[in-house]
């Protein structure tokens, strides 16, 4: 297992778009996968108005971690670090929401499941956000393939002369 050198940590924001979002509100954590888009010094996502949303407007530090593993000993993981920023309609905002719509604009359907009917009827707020990051840290874990275990050795033992079949072989494992 190594530490990332930031431009490797830079290098998998940019080319990935699933991470976990981690919040935390009266004590209590909340994780949940959100898409998100990575320009400059922030991460740009979009969603609707509840629960991740609630509980970021009440506490603004969060930690999104994104991660690609093969399996136990090969993976890679990059943990940001950073504040919830909300991008409201108001002039301050103007660049930053452009930013992020052209950002959203390089997938399809960048909108979906944040805007995806859900089973409750009620019209939910389409809220735009950016993580402004503080920190980002990364590991990377690889072993190379290692040669299988050799086979047992086989013995091939002729019978005893007492044998029905004097040609008669056995096989035995020297383990």
């Amino acid at each position: 297992i190594r530490e990332l050198t930031a431009a490797e940590c830079e290098a998998i924001l940019q080319s990935t778009n699933l991470g976990r979002l981690a919040c935390v509100r009266y004590s209590q954590p909340y994780i949940v996968p959100v898409y998100f888009d990575y320009y400059r010094e922030a991460l740009y996502s979009f969603a609707t108005a509840g629960k991740k949303i609630q509980w970021m407007r009440t506490n603004p530090r969060v930690c999104v971690e994104f991660d690609e593993i093969i399996d136990q000993f090969n993976w890679t993981t990059v943990v940001v670090q950073g504040t919830y920023e909300e991008l409201t309609k108001s002039t301050a905002h103007d660049a930053a929401r452009k930013r992020a719509y052209a950002l959203f604009e390089n997938r399809p359907d960048w909108w979906y499941p944040a805007a995806g009917k859900t089973r409750s009827s009620r019209v939910r707020t389409p809220v735009i956000y950016r993580i402004l990051i503080e920190s980002v840290s990364g590991r990377r874990a690889r072993r190379l393939a290692q040669n299988p275990r050799p086979a047992p050795a086989r013995v091939v033992t002729r019978a005893a002369a007492s044998s029905d079949t004097p040609s008669d072989e056995r096989v035995s494992s020297s383990s």
